[in-house]
């Protein structure tokens, strides 16, 4: 299937290709993010809001292990999906190889470094005497075992640029559903408490990359494991181009931190609780965009290869189109339906669901730009402006974020650290819009110079 996969990409129609990636992709990131979601209602309304805002604020653990896999992950499959675009497969499946190994061996140590200080980490993520006890069940599991969810996701990833996006889509909803049930089981039959909502999500990690490993067995697959020596080279190329992916996440561990610390200041414990309900909301449009970009990548990636500039010009325009008709649909579910979706997560005190069903409304403008600027971000990273996919995932949780953080609560209270988030979108997305028109500029004075001296 693999020499099958490969000539579908070179005679495919881009629509049709878009679509084939796109559906599986999409939905299997919207089951993973209702996962999460279901994650936050079953702490929220066992264990209520304070175990709910110490889940949520240990989450940049696991948004770390989630960015590392990233990091060396889209890196290795990008650069995967153009040898294979330019038939270099030996090549290909070196730096396959290279990657899975990597993610493994890093992860792991992370985990095992940071293990004996997680008390320390606990209060410098945000944590209080409240929190605590929540924060410290989770990270206990999440530091000794979340390089299961560094070699799972990162598999996931490598079989969808080997072809199979329906292979992958399932492996997300094995893990969705049983995830669930086991939240179900461990919190409300058992009584695991935060320790119990952690081990479901490992398990069901673990049982989603068994179902990835299945691809092995086909036929058609391209990727195996070969033996390798050490390349510092490949290895660095690999972080380079993977290292826009990585900042992302980094930049959503940011995103909570500076967001629960503002919370915690302006509205106290009440402020972390409201936070954690949009937080886990955010992660399901979150999911939705990043389902749209890993759709284009494999696509953008095996066309760079191929140095088809005309097919790669059409996936940006298709992903464009869908990733704002997408988040104008999200931006007017929240403004219609902001109180609803908070009474979801628990029956939490009036102050609370106030913050939340306010904080909904007012960050989900954010959604009308962050479509397009995930999906550029993709774009540039697959055809190797890594500079520019680094500005925009620098800068759109970490550097503009930052400072607007600093800035609008100081004016406009918690409704300035709402707004944080949609301003630093729409700026990043004018710095896109600013850097295109210079590129057309110097393209078009390129191709009149060119003509002139012919």
């Amino acid at each position: 299937m693999a020499q099958q996969s490969i000539h579908r990409l070179d005679t495919e129609s881009v629509g049709k290709a878009f679509i084939r990636y796109l559906v599986p992709s999409t939905i299997g990131m919207l089951l993973m993010a209702i996962n999460i979601v279901a994650d936050g209602i079953m702490v929220g309304n066992r264990l209520g809001p304070v175990a709910l805002g110490g889940v949520g604020i240990a989450a940049p653990v696991y948004t770390l292990f989630v960015a590392m896999s990233l990091w060396i992950g889209i890196g290795g499959a990008t650069r995967f999906s153009a040898l294979m675009g330019a038939k270099r497969t030996e090549e290909a499946r070196v730096v396959f190889s290279h990657a899975m190994a990597s993610i493994f061996a890093v992860t792991l140590i992370i985990g095992l470094v940071a293990f004996p200080f997680r008390t320390k980490l606990a209060y410098l993520l945000g944590a209080n005497a409240e929190t605590y006890p929540y924060v410290s069940d989770y990270l206990y599991l999440m530091l000794l075992f979340g390089f299961v969810f560094t070699m799972e996701n990162a598999l996931s990833i490598m079989v969808r640029n080997d072809g199979s996006p329906n292979l992958a889509m399932v492996s997300l909803i094995t893990t969705s559903l049983l995830n669930i049930g086991l939240n179900y089981v461990f919190l409300f039959v058992l009584d695991f408490g935060v320790k119990g909502a952690a081990a479901a999500t490992l398990l069901a990690a673990f049982v989603g990359m068994l179902v990835l490993c299945t691809h092995f067995f086909k036929k058609s697959n391209q990727l195996r494991f070969t033996r390798f020596k050490p390349n510092r080279k490949l290895l660095l190329l690999i972080l380079v181009i993977g290292f826009p992916s990585f900042l992302a996440e980094v930049g959503m561990s940011v995103f909570t931190i500076s967001h629960n610390n503002v919370f915690e200041r302006l509205a106290g414990t009440e402020g972390v609780a409201a936070f954690a309900i949009l937080n886990y909301v955010h992660s399901v449009m979150l999911l939705a965009f990043l389902g749209m970009g890993s759709a284009i990548q494999p696509l953008v990636s095996y066309y760079s290869g191929a140095k088809d500039q005309a097919k790669i010009k059409k996936t940006l325009q298709l992903a464009i189109g869908t990733a704002f008709v997408a988040g104008l649909l999200f931006f007017l579910f929240g403004q219609f339906f902001a109180a609803a979706i908070a009474s979801v997560f628990g029956d939490f005190p009036e102050a609370v669901m106030n913050l939340a069903t306010s904080g909904i409304q007012l960050f989900f403008i954010a959604y009308l730009f962050m479509g397009t600027n995930f999906v550029m971000m993709t774009y540039y990273q697959s055809t190797g402006e890594i500079r520019m996919a680094t500005w925009i995932t620098a800068a759109r949780e970490i550097v503009v974020l930052l400072i607007l953080l600093s800035i609008l609560p100081v004016f406009f209270g918690v409704t300035g650290a709402w707004l944080a988030i949609p301003l630093s979108e729409l700026i990043v997305l004018l710095t896109i819009v600013y850097y295109q028109m210079r590129q057309k500029k110097k393209t078009q004075f390129t191709a009149d110079m060119t003509a002139h001296y012919k």
